[in-house]
């Protein structure tokens, strides 16, 4: 009897393993409102299948959560999806052996017809081969802004529906707000080099690097100290002087200043959106970022921020078919149109955006689509389809430090980015070294 007990125990513990889902495992970086927000997802598409159990986990920031997953892979513990920024496309395209390149799991799991056609040009051209085949799947994309007091331009007179466009209206109309007592400072920026230096030069279609910004191989070398870049550093460097810009530190450090009403305008990226609506008790707008005159006619477009989803090799067949599922639901025009109206990301696909005008979304959240404007406003040239530079996040870092090196009078802007760009390039050279 007992041993019959036994057996009919055993296949029960058998049947119930089969029944039971398959379990994915999903690292990312999105901490607070944001992590709360993928957790929504996550529930949503977990409840509509039995099949696959995805179970998001938060690692820390974005540099903490791509060290950890590389670490996790050399230890052979890591997880099947991985959320990595942007700047980190060039170490993971080149970590042999630990990626399985999106185009190949959705193919492999049975979708030949899968494409990066569907994204908007100005993301999916940041993460795609040669041959546009996706090597990440897309998923938390932002571009910078600019964010603006509507109280204030009304105080000084200015007709808050008619926010700066070009650099000269914005220190203008700075210094007409200052004296109208609507603001103690003019505009502020967050995220220095990737608004500042990167932006702005695809902005104004100007290179930051060679080989069309590391695209086209990794015998690249920075060119952020040319003209275009150390004039752009040097009108910062000078509306310093009456307060027409504030420097308020590095990524959102700044953002008080704006919601304080300190600065009537701050510069950021756009997935501040919803931080700001509920931490103002004033009218402001969103406006693209304003451009330079004497370089460009009109501006070209503006490259993304965030993040994407890299599938890490290692683990089961029947696992990546539900990595493929996953990665399914999450492109999905309804699940994309959720993230967008929840969190200040840009929808990543056409479909999406049309969605989020079919129901009217920027009528109740105006200025929520300035940001998809902004990326779509000209197809991207090799210029501004963003950059692909191996051990950009410290060169980033260098970056910055050297632009604060020039706000507080150290160095002249030429002596900082030339200084950045030899400490940057030693840095590509290593990278080239460890990965040719």
């Amino acid at each position: 009897m007992l041993r019959k007990t036994i057996v009919t125990m055993a296949l029960s513990t058998i049947a119930m393993q089969a029944q039971a889902a398959q379990e994915i495992q999903w690292w990312h970086a999105l901490g607070g409102q944001l992590g709360e927000t993928v957790e929504k997802m996550v529930a949503e598409y977990n409840q509509s299948q039995d099949t696959y159990e995805v179970k998001p986990v938060y690692k820390g920031n974005y540099t903490e959560t791509m060290t950890t997953a590389i670490a996790a892979f050399r230890a052979n513990e890591q997880p099947h999806i991985v959320q990595v920024f942007e700047v980190g496309t060039a170490t993971m395209m080149n970590a042999q052996g630990a990626i399985y390149p999106v185009h190949k799991l959705m193919q492999d799991a049975g979708n030949p017809d899968f494409s990066s056609e569907p994204y908007l040009d100005a993301v999916a051209s940041y993460y795609t081969t040669q041959d546009g085949k996706l090597l990440s799947l897309p998923f938390n994309s932002s571009t910078p802004v600019m964010f603006y007091n509507k109280d204030a331009m009304k105080q000084a007179g200015l007709d808050p529906d008619q926010p700066p466009q070009t650099w000269s209206e914005l220190a203008d109309m700075s210094r007409q707000i200052i004296d109208a007592g609507g603001a103690t400072c003019g505009f502020t920026t967050g995220w220095p080099s990737w608004i500042q230096i990167e932006n702005m030069s695809a902005w104004h279609d100007k290179p930051i690097a060679t080989q069309a910004n590391g695209f086209g191989g990794l015998n690249t070398e920075l060119l952020i100290n040319s003209g275009f870049q150390v004039e752009h550093l040097q009108n910062l460097t000078d509306w310093q002087e009456d307060r027409t810009f504030v420097y308020g530190g590095r990524r959102g450090d700044a953002n008080p200043l704006f919601m304080n009403s300190e600065c009537w305008v701050v510069m950021n990226s756009s997935a501040y959106y919803d931080t700001f609506a509920e931490g103002t008790d004033f009218d402001w707008g969103v406006a693209m970022l304003p451009y330079y005159t004497n370089e460009v006619e009109e501006p070209q477009n503006s490259i993304i921020g965030g993040a994407t989803l890299w599938v890490l090799n290692g683990h089961d067949e029947a696992e990546y078919e539900g990595v493929a599922d996953f990665f399914g639901y999450l492109s999905s025009a309804e699940a994309q149109y959720f993230w967008h109206d929840n969190t200040g990301y840009v929808p990543i696909t056409d479909a999406a955006f049309e969605l989020a005008k079919e129901r009217d979304l920027y009528a109740s959240k105006p200025g929520k689509d300035v940001a998809v404007q902004q990326l779509t406003l000209n197809p991207p040239t090799p210029n501004s389809k963003g950059l692909r530079l191996g051990n950009f996040v410290q060169i980033r870092d260098i970056v910055e430090q050297e632009m604060e090196n020039v706000f507080v009078g150290n160095k002249t802007p030429q002596e900082g980015l030339d200084d950045a760009v030899t400490q940057g390039n030693k840095l590509l050279r290593k990278f080239e070294r460890a990965n040719d």
